[in-house]
């Protein structure tokens, strides 16, 4: 349990259930919290934080108001003394120098690539990453039960993937909007010093993730396969209403299964995982991305049937 998002005597409305993230529709209708209502982050937890950082700020309160979600004034309206509006500048600061990194770094790739590496770099899942890797999560100010749940949910499946999940996790985006909320305050604080928010960000960050890092999206390999290989891949998400479930169909036959009640994004791409490593197995190659030679017929997966279908 966060310490730091329960210290309060004054007890809260719950959250809303469709969004944890987002504020209640009745919140243009409230009052300005009191003065006072909302204390500002005590020197030990902002000294823990910047320890976190390796970065000392000149200005205390821009820890604070990092770290502060708009949930935290409930049952008051938040203003704008939230992390928003740093988060819109740490994301831009970092998308400028995450490329200029890749570009740097590999002087002969094309612009595409370059896109994916930087992507993967500063993606949902990077940062929120880096939030759990460094404990920066637990200075997160909030009165969103919902979110408690999410992280730990995240937490615990995190360690299955060494770099990236490549959209098989479903990271909570209050914890890449902290990392990056932080990263626009020491850029603010630093009298927008590019060069220092950089040393900061690449330690927090290590390892980067590089070209032979760089994971494929199971949904694009998936039909990336099908085009190659002449088989009609077919990703059903008829069921997701119903059961949360979506499956995948090569050539008409059931190959795989997953289910995922929150997004029906994840559930896809869970699916999609869970075919490739099905046909992977089927083929006995590590690879199911080479095409038949020419004029050559795909081999039927008839006989894998419904009952070798794979399900998560």
């Amino acid at each position: 349990m966060d310490p730091h998002s329960h210290s309060h005597s004054l007890s809260p409305p719950p959250a809303p259930d469709d969004d944890p993230d987002a504020m209640p529709r009745e919140q243009q209708q409230r009052e300005e919290a009191p003065p006072g209502y909302v204390p500002p982050m005590g020197p030990e937890e902002v000294a823990a934080v910047e320890a976190l950082l390796g970065y000392e700020f000149k200005d205390k309160s821009l820890v604070g108001l990092a770290l502060t979600h708009g949930s935290f004034y409930l049952p008051y309206r938040s203003g704008d003394s939230t992390y928003e509006r740093l988060e819109y500048l740490g994301d831009g600061v970092l998308t400028c120098l995450v490329s200029r990194e890749v570009f740097l770094t590999y002087p002969d790739l094309p612009p595409g690539p370059l896109t994916r590496l930087r992507a993967a770099n500063v993606d949902k899942e990077k940062l929120a990453r880096i939030a759990v890797d460094h404990g920066i999560h637990r200075f997160l100010r909030h009165k969103a039960p919902k979110l408690e749940e999410q992280i730990a949910d995240f937490v615990k499946e995190l360690c299955q993937y060494e770099y990236h999940s490549n959209g098989l996790l479903d990271a909570p985006k209050v914890l890449s909007d902290i990392v990056e909320s932080l990263i626009g305050a020491i850029y603010l604080d630093s009298k927008y010093n590019q060069e220092l928010v950089w040393q900061v960000f690449q330690k927090l960050a290590d390892p980067l993730i590089r070209l032979e890092t760089l994971g494929r999206h199971p949904v694009s390999e998936l039909l990336e396969f099908g085009q190659k290989s002449g088989r009609i891949v077919d990703i059903s998400k008829d069921g997701w209403v119903k059961d949360t479930k979506v499956d995948v169909f090569v050539d008409g036959v059931l190959v795989a299964s997953a289910t995922y009640a929150q997004k029906k994004e994840i559930a896809s791409n869970r699916a999609a995982k869970a075919a490739l490593d099905k046909l992977k197995e089927m083929s006995g190659q590590s690879d199911v991305l080479s095409a038949p030679a020419l004029g050559e017929a795909p081999e039927p997966l008839d006989e894998l049937g419904r009952a070798g279908a794979l399900e998560l």
